[in-house]
């Protein structure tokens, strides 16, 4: 007679940085819901703005993490092996049935390998995304990441062909959705309630200002390249005002170039990175965005909003294809024309959703884990 399957199975989900929270949020609720499994939370610290953390965690509803490692930053060597080192015992003492992470940030890297080299199996939430662009940290994050995975979770029909031509097993690859829009989809009418207190700086009003992000090495660690885009920006907020909310790093290199003193323009408002909500309010209301984020370009493909990715590749061409999104790279002669265009033209339709992109990504991981886990 076989054995009695386990009624309990050990789940370990490991986060370190705002992106991962978001992904995290609604597979972390959908397990814990199903009653099949014990489910324990591990904060690695690669974000370490406890203050900003904290409300991420609160808008997102994410349980208290369970340990937090206090990571912190350092190089990509150094904050990988200092995640190892600290993860390492925790996973020796504790039995866990799978170790779930999200994305590809330095975190989730540090937990695959930790958990590959111990024996514990790895679900890979966003696994299959490529750039092909190997000078991007997170595209050597994630082919890594999805090596080690016993089950690979995907987003898009693109991720689906990626890992089929690095032959992955079909086995393996569960085409599940997006769980950072079942996020933005729960939370969206919590965040309209709840606009960004910048009206003393900026009049917040529907569709008259744009949004930047900008933080990828390629943009804001050369100073001609940063520099240019800066100009390109000064000039596109005298048609439409900016709200930027600054990113650590590049607030550090505004400063070393001496950009920094352009930041009190009054209508390229520069201030701390946002709350989730917030931030999500923010671009729900933008007639356009400028950005160099992944997350953000399908972000904006769920809610219409028009958006610029100040890079030359995506590993979301989805967002390009059904979205609203377009590569225009960091040359300003490029994004400043396209740019204008885009604010000048009408808005265009707010297209269909890429397939699964309908708030049950995280629904259909649960029900793939309990299957694959209880055999």
């Amino acid at each position: 007679m076989p054995p009695e399957p386990r009624a309990e199975i050990s789940l370990c989900f490991v986060v370190g940085a705002r992106p991962n929270f978001v992904k995290a949020a609604p597979v972390i609720r959908a397990c814990s819901e199903s009653g099949a499994f014990r489910c324990s939370l591990i904060h690695t610290g690669q974000h370490y703005d406890r203050s900003l953390s904290d409300a991420f965690f609160n808008d997102l509803e994410l349980p208290e993490p369970d340990l937090h490692l206090e990571a912190g930053s350092g190089s990509h060597a150094a904050q990988t092996g200092q995640i190892m080192q600290r993860l390492e015992p925790l996973l020796e003492t504790d039995r866990t049935d799978c170790l779930v992470v999200f994305g590809d940030v330095n975190s989730t890297l540090a937990a695959a390998l930790t958990a590959a080299k111990l024996g514990v199996p790895i679900a890979h939430v966003e696994a299959g995304l490529r750039s092909f662009d190997s000078t991007m940290p997170e595209e050597i994050n994630r082919r890594v990441t999805d090596c080690l995975s016993a089950l690979l979770f995907t987003t898009e029909e693109s991720a689906n062909q990626n890992l089929e031509r690095e032959g992955v097993a079909p086995a393996r690859v569960h085409y599940v959705g997006n769980t950072m829009v079942d996020s933005l989809l729960r939370h969206l009418e919590p965040a309209r309630a709840r606009r960004p207190q910048l009206a003393d700086r900026i009049p917040i009003t529907r569709q008259t200002y744009g949004v930047l992000t900008l933080h990828r090495p390629a943009n804001v660690d050369d100073q001609a390249t940063l520099t240019g885009l800066w100009r390109a920006l000064e000039a596109l907020s005298a048609r439409l005002p900016i709200v930027f909310p600054v990113h650590p790093r590049t607030r550090r290199q505004l400063v070393d170039s001496g950009l920094a003193a352009a930041t009190s323009d009054d209508r390229l408002v520069c201030c701390d990175p946002l709350p989730y909500l917030e931030f999500l309010a923010l671009m729900d209301g933008a007639r356009l965005v400028l950005t160099d984020s992944g997350g953000i370009q399908e972000e904006t493909t769920v809610l219409g909003v028009p958006c610029l990715t100040l890079r030359s590749n995506t590993e979301r061409p989805v967002t390009v294809s059904r979205g609203t999104n377009r590569l225009v790279g960091s040359d300003p002669a490029v994004m400043l024309p396209a740019a204008i265009t885009a604010v000048e033209r009408p808005l265009p339709e707010k297209p269909p959703p890429p397939p699964l992109w309908d708030g049950r990504a995280a629904t259909r991981i649960a029900s793939v884990l309990v299957d694959r886990l209880r055999r």
